[in-house]
């Protein structure tokens, strides 16, 4: 199951203030270009790349935007930000973005966002007491504040009380109804207790989110999951309409039609086209196997499963079936 990530138990990422104006183009790129050295474009455009993820081009802007001017409380933010939330970030790097987050929080005392930066780096250090202190005094001050509660829903999945976050990301979406995410991490709680009742989470995402594949895959998991083929076919194909190189997409309606339908030709051709799109797809490489064993095709089975060990030599599926073969 692949799915959609949005946090980890450690930190958050809140973008939710960005909000360009009409008078910007739609390419924060060329802005950027336009106005190198405006501050004021920098902290923009780094708070842009946060929100699509895009690290290194903020930890650029981040960098510079706090060079420029140590007193700008957004260039501060926009630099902890982004050594707090960045993939390749190191306990140094988490370090720092407390100092930077305590520093904001005593020239603003009232800075949610910063108190929950700040609460997510003690979650990081494994001070959860620390970190749920600071998450409650945010909520004392806006107690409808959603990122609080997706912050307390991380602790509490981190921690191994799912009940309690499953509690802190439905309140979440009650001060958001909007915020899709936090249905897809619902969902994805209750699919992981075997609960079809995530469909209904993953079907609002899907409301909220129509074009987006990660959403709509989610979705058609479930669907497929709980025995609802038909369901899942038909959100598969969408994705694939508005994606077509979700491979993953592909590979599933293969595993459809293969153990669902029995039309193995159908499901040779559906791994294929995920191999097209992506050569080093080991799971599509070892349906293939599978699908030719079940034709009696060893060679080609065996084909199949070698290439699934060439790009992953510890996939033991294909290695159990490659050596029963043998």
């Amino acid at each position: 199951m692949k799915y959609l990530v949005f946090l980890i138990p450690f930190f958050f990422v809140s973008c939710s203030d960005l909000k360009p104006t009409k008078s910007l183009p739609k390419d924060i790129d060329s802005l950027l270009v336009m106005f190198p050295d405006s501050l004021e474009i920098i902290i923009l455009h780094g708070n842009a790349m946060i929100k699509e993820l895009k690290f290194d081009k903020a930890m650029a802007d981040g960098a510079k935007a706090f060079r420029l001017d140590k007193n700008r409380i957004d260039a501060r933010m926009l630099y902890a930000d982004v050594l707090n939330n960045r993939p390749t970030r190191t306990p140094d790097d988490i370090a720092t973005a407390q100092t930077q987050y305590k520093y904001i929080i005593k020239k603003q005392s009232k800075n949610t966002k910063a108190f929950i930066g700040l609460a997510s780096t003690y979650s990081q250090q494994m001070d959860f007491e620390k970190s749920f202190k600071y998450i409650n005094m945010a909520l004392r001050i806006d107690p409808r504040y959603r990122d609080a509660y997706v912050m307390k829903g991380s602790n509490y999945l981190f921690l191994g009380k799912t009940d309690l976050a499953k509690s802190s990301y439905e309140t979440a979406v009650q001060q958001d109804p909007s915020f899709y995410e936090a249905y897809i991490m619902l969902g994805s709680l209750y699919q992981s207790e075997n609960n079809k009742i995530c469909i209904e989470y993953y079907k609002t995402a899907v409301q909220l989110q129509p074009k987006n594949p990660e959403v709509l895959f989610s979705l058609a998991y479930a669907e497929q999951t709980f025995e609802e083929p038909e369901n899942a076919l038909e959100i598969y194909r969408r994705m694939i309409r508005i994606d077509t190189s979700f491979y993953q997409a592909l590979n599933q309606i293969g595993v459809i039609k293969q153990y669902n339908y029995k039309d193995l030709d159908s499901a040779i051709y559906y791994y294929n086209s995920a191999l097209k799109t992506e050569p080093r797809f080991v799971e599509a490489w070892h349906n293939l196997g599978t699908c030719y064993e079940e034709q009696n095709n060893i060679t080609r089975a065996l084909q199949s499963y070698a290439k699934a060990l060439k790009y992953n030599p510890e996939f033991k599926l294909s290695r159990d079936r490659a050596n029963a073969l043998k």
